[in-house]
């Protein structure tokens, strides 16, 4: 998304008219940017590509160009296979990009994007790439090794956000804990995050993707300092049984895991911790998969996402047998979610009488939809407010948790 956000930015600097996902279908030309992760978005990524094809075969489309990661990691053969694609381009190829339209990559844009979010939210990209090893992970194979972009860069993109109305800013990176290794030589997340605090009319910074081992536990430190950064981390753990997470080489125990965990919650009282997991990665047995309900329901995270294993190619875990059928992956998947359910809804009933600050994200069949600072965009909880008084989108409000559900609250104007 962050991608395609700043090459509409590009485009737009360069006069050319441009628009995400259009729906009056009066374009003429049209760039999808694919995903190369994991079997599901290859298969949307293809889908789409062949349904601007069918477009383009009726007349109604000039030209189709696909860029991103599907296209840096399979373009030999998607070139064969999908003949009728004007272009392909690599997740680093804007600037070629650009050329097919006779426009000039413009540095000083570093920041200007076309934001394909509501107005008073963005993603920020703070790195690109992973030196991470994992064994079922071919985000490096597509993106190249870690590099992080300057605090100072980063800072004045926030800035520009924040001028355009953006309150706020949640920070990704395919791992947000090893920023700064590369550039400054030592762990610069926590620094990062106090520099971003700074920003006037910040009001919510947000971090995702951090990764568990050798985790910067200064960044803690920032989170208590800062009213402006939320308490929620974002941590992908991936499993709980220790031959798991030894065989997808993520470089932690079950009780380091456990252990991070708690002095995680220690130092922050009252943060909102989101996981996800993988079932069905090869060799998993029932036993593996009881372990991963266990530490569930030891751990209790609030938020917890599933993700079915997927057996790509050119990494270390393509040697082992993908010996788990994918029904069973996904009864595993369902099986633990669950688990999560219950949990979610029990630590939901305990916000009923409570007083939360809610950021407003729309209006929907005539309530209104907002969120926590414990919640972030699409993947967690909504608060719905009945009210008959007008809200915005963008604004903070007070309110009060009148009914719990599993995943959503219901809440009246304080």
């Amino acid at each position: 998304m962050v991608d395609s956000e700043v090459l509409s930015g590009q485009l737009l600097a360069n006069e050319i008219d441009v628009v995400h996902e259009s729906g009056k279908k009066d374009h003429n030309i049209v760039v999808v940017n694919t995903c190369g992760f994991i079997d599901k978005a290859k298969e949307e990524s293809i889908n789409t590509i062949l349904e601007q094809l069918e477009l383009k075969q009726r007349g109604k489309l000039e030209k189709v160009y696909v860029t991103g990661c599907l296209s840096e990691r399979y373009r030999g053969d998607l070139e064969s296979e999908i003949p009728g694609v004007d272009a392909w381009f690599g997740t680093m190829e804007l600037p070629l990009i650009l050329k097919k339209f006779d426009a000039d990559y413009k540095a000083e844009l570093v920041g200007e994007r076309l934001l394909s979010t509501p107005t008073h939210y963005a993603y920020l990209k703070i790195a690109e790439g992973c030196n991470r090893t994992c064994s079922f992970c071919a985000i490096p194979l597509m993106r190249g090794s870690h590099v992080s972009r300057p605090i100072e860069q980063i800072v004045a993109e926030a800035e520009k956000l924040v001028n355009s109305g953006v309150k706020e800013i949640m920070l990704i990176a395919q791992e947000l804990t090893y920023y700064g290794l590369d550039l400054y030589k030592q762990r610069r997340l926590a620094d990062l995050m106090r520099a971003l605090a700074g920003v006037k009319g910040l009001e919510w910074i947000r971090l995702h993707y951090a990764y568990p081992h050798k985790f910067p536990m200064e960044v803690l430190d920032a989170m208590n300092e800062f009213p402006n950064i939320c308490k929620y981390i974002d941590m992908p753990l991936q499993h709980a049984a220790d031959n798991m997470l030894k065989a997808m080489k993520r470089q932690i125990t079950r009780v380091e895991m456990e252990e991070l965990v708690t002095a995680i919650r220690e130092k922050v009282p009252g943060i909102c911790l989101r996981t996800t997991l993988i079932t069905g990665f090869p060799g998993e047995t029932l036993d593996d998969v009881e372990e991963l309900k266990t530490f569930l329901e030891k751990m209790r995270f609030d938020r917890v996402g599933v993700f079915t294993y997927s057996h790509e190619e050119g990494t270390s875990a393509y040697e082992l047998e993908d010996n788990i059928p994918a029904e069973e992956k996904e009864r595993r998947a369902q099986e633990i979610m669950e688990v999560q359910q219950e949990i979610s809804y029990e630590k939901n009933q305990e916000k009923i009488g409570k007083i939360f600050r809610v950021l407003v994200d729309k209006k929907e069949s005539g309530r209104y939809l907002a969120r926590t600072e414990f919640d972030s965009v699409e993947v967690d909880n909504e608060v719905i407010i009945n009210t008959t008084k007008r809200l915005k989108p963008g604004e903070f409000v007070e309110v009060r948790i009148t009914k719990a559900y599993d995943y959503d609250l219901e809440a009246e104007l304080v």
